[in-house]
């Protein structure tokens, strides 16, 4: 048996030959989306802000609030971590430069960021479909899972900026030279038009 590996795809049956039909045309809209990050973060905030909207109106679901909130923060650690953590791993390959001597060596997360996305609005949209079923509404009182969940973000956050300092590393990209601009030059004489 073959399955989506590829192969002799006749031998296959309908059901599954629809499903591989379905993934690559949903892998092709997936690929085509990767270079624009502003309109696909902008895509999840609308489902975010929908879901949201949902349980506000519901006024329920408030364990699948807290399971995605725990999901989001692990995947927000991911993706602040370096690829290759220097606390756990010694090795002689791409490691965090620690002097300003060293060679310059770009940050690479342990999640890349069209990874994040990805998962954080497959999350979201998860978390809207089990919204439609009462399974999932148990009742609890909300304020203690708020409280839980605000505690746990503030730690895992504290142990994380700690790591950041203790390697010195910033995980974002603000405020760099960008390369491939090119800037005028200072010897430069001659008047432009601005």
């Amino acid at each position: 048996m073959e399955g989506f590996g590829g192969g002799d795809s006749t031998n296959d049956s309908p059901i599954a030959q629809k499903l591989h039909e379905f993934w690559r045309i949903y892998q092709y809209y997936l690929d085509k989306t990767t270079p624009h990050a502003v309109p696909r973060w902008a895509g999840t905030l609308i489902i975010a802000s929908i879901f949201a909207i949902r349980v506000y109106f519901v006024q329920g679901f408030f364990i699948i609030i807290y399971a995605l909130g725990i999901y989001l923060l692990n995947l927000l650690i991911g993706f602040l971590s370096p690829l290759v953590d220097p606390e756990l791993e010694s090795s002689d390959g791409a490691l965090l430069p620690t002097k300003g001597s060293d060679e310059f060596k770009p940050f690479i997360r342990r999640l890349p960021e069209f990874k994040f996305w990805h998962s954080i609005t497959k999350a979201f949209c998860i978390a809207f479909v089990m919204t439609f079923f009462s399974v999932f509404d148990v009742p609890v009182f909300w304020p203690i899972l708020l409280v839980y969940w605000i505690v746990l973000f503030v730690l895992t956050m504290k142990r994380q900026i700690a790591h950041m300092v203790k390697y010195r590393y910033i995980p974002f990209s603000l405020g760099k030279q960008k390369y491939g601009k090119k800037r005028p030059s200072a010897g430069t004489s001659g008047s432009r038009a601005d």
